[in-house]
Order: structure tokens, then C-alpha cells, then sequence
């Protein structure tokens, strides 16, 4: 079990930053994630099943800090905003671009998108994580991936031409 945390550690915290946009965040879920995992009985897992398990925890550990992020209604009087060093700021500014290509697609085609490109899973790892088939996941994949063709090019191509 330690081994699969140690060869994954990195990759999930880049799967939660992905999805949260603050590296500080994600590595503070992903120890949550951990110690979850920590706490559960696997025994009966396969290895290949315990990594899924735990990107599983990451992912909905990160829905719901999404979700109570909407919830709360914070003045920006409160918000202290801490120096960050320019290598914090190139990861942000790098997840906001991603995710502002994402954002402009329904979010399940976007996470199947960010679970295979950025984060590296095969579309049977997606499939298990996000408790679909494995054809819906390739399918959002390939709708997703053609919204977001069909948007860049209408952009580029302002003169009416296809």
C-alpha cells in the first residue's frame, strides 16, 4: 500500500491542481486523500485496484471542495492572498488557461478530457474512477474533444469561410 501512495504521490497531487487551480489545496486534499486511504481495509484490493481507489478518493475529494467553494460566500476584504513564487504563479496561470478551454464544455466531457490528457489515465482508469463504462468515457472524450475543435476553429476563422 505504501508503495502505490509513493509512485502516485506526484501524479495526484498534479490530478487534484488540475482541478482546483492552488497547488498548496491540492497537496493538502491529497493528504487527506491519503490518510483515508490509510484507513481503509484493502486487502481484498488488487495493487492496480488500489491506485484506482485512491485517485478515486483524490476525485471526489475534489468535487467536493468544488462544491463547498460555491457555497461560500466570501467578501474579498477577508481573503488574504499570500506572496506566491513565480513558479505558483506559471501553474495557475497554466490551470486557468486549461481550465478556461474546459469550462467553455459540459463539465463530464471536461473531466474525462483533463483525466486523460493532463493527468495521464487510460480511458479504462477513468472509467473506474468515475463509475462509468468505459465506451462513455471514450465517447465524452471524443465529444468533448470535437466542441473544443469546433470552437477554436469558428474563432480563428472570423472571415465566414469553412
Amino acid at each position: 500500500m505504501d508503495k502505490v501512495i509513493e509512485d502516485n504521490l506526484d501524479y495526484l497531487v498534479r490530478f487534484a491542481f488540475f482541478r482546483l487551480g492552488d497547488r498548496e489545496e491540492a497537496e493538502d486534499l491529497v493528504h487527506d486523500a491519503i490518510l483515508k486511504f490509510l484507513d481503509l481495509n484493502t486487502k481484498d484490493i488488487r495493487v492496480a485496484g488500489l491506485r484506482l481507489y485512491l485517485f478515486r478518493i483524490v476525485y471526489n475529494l475534489c468535487q467536493d471542495s468544488l462544491r463547498s467553494r460555491t457555497k461560500r460566500a466570501l467578501s474579498l476584504e477577508c481573503l488574504e492572498i499570500p506572496d506566491r513564487t513565480e513558479d505558483q504563479i506559471l501553474d495557475s496561470e497554466e490551470a486557468e488557461r486549461l481550465n478556461a478551454i474546459l469550462d467553455s464544455i459540459p463539465e463530464r466531457e471536461a473531466e474525462v478530457i483533463r483525466m486523460n490528457i493532463i493527468d495521464e489515465l487510460s480511458f479504462v482508469e477513468i472509467s473506474h474512477i468515475l463509475s462509468i463504462p468505459c465506451s462513455t468515457a471514450k465517447s465524452r472524450f471524443k465529444s468533448g474533444i470535437d466542441k473544443i475543435r469546433k470552437q477554436y476553429f469558428f474563432k480563428n476563422n472570423s472571415h465566414g469561410r469553412l
